[in-house]
């Protein structure tokens, strides 16, 4: 994937997004670390990322994730937002809100950050940092 950067700090990751994407990349982690501040930034499978979280499942299975992460891909830019209110997962309830992105269950795909309404961007990141 081509969001999977082999570095080894959220700077280099920055460093190493390719030019095309890298003022939205970087306004982006601007915005996660400004509206989620307690998610201390890291890189996880070679993604920036947000917040290290450990799972277990009641079946035994256990690994390490994270709350938020970004991933400069071939034809867009992810915004994964591992969150759930309860009932549903975050981002899912994001989808009128932010119609030219594509939403799955935790990741919101788009091509560029200023296709999406800021204010929304904003509470779908405090949200997820919850």
């Amino acid at each position: 994937m081509k969001g999977q950067l082999q570095v080894g700090t959220p700077e280099e990751y920055l460093a190493n997004v390719e030019e095309s994407r890298h003022a939205d990349v970087t306004a982006l982690d601007a915005m996660v670390r400004k509206h989620a501040p307690e998610l201390k930034p890291f890189i996880h499978s070679g993604m920036l990322a947000y917040g290290p979280w450990h799972y277990k499942y009641d079946s035994g299975r256990e690994g390490d994730w994270f709350r938020m992460g970004i991933a400069s891909n071939k034809n867009y830019i992810s915004l994964y937002v591992v969150a759930t209110d309860g009932a549903k997962y975050v981002a899912e309830g994001f989808k009128e809100a932010l119609p030219k992105a594509s939403i799955g269950k935790s990741c919101v795909r788009f091509k560029r950050l200023s296709d999406l309404d800021p204010a929304a961007l904003t509470r779908l990141i405090e949200a997820g940092a919850k």
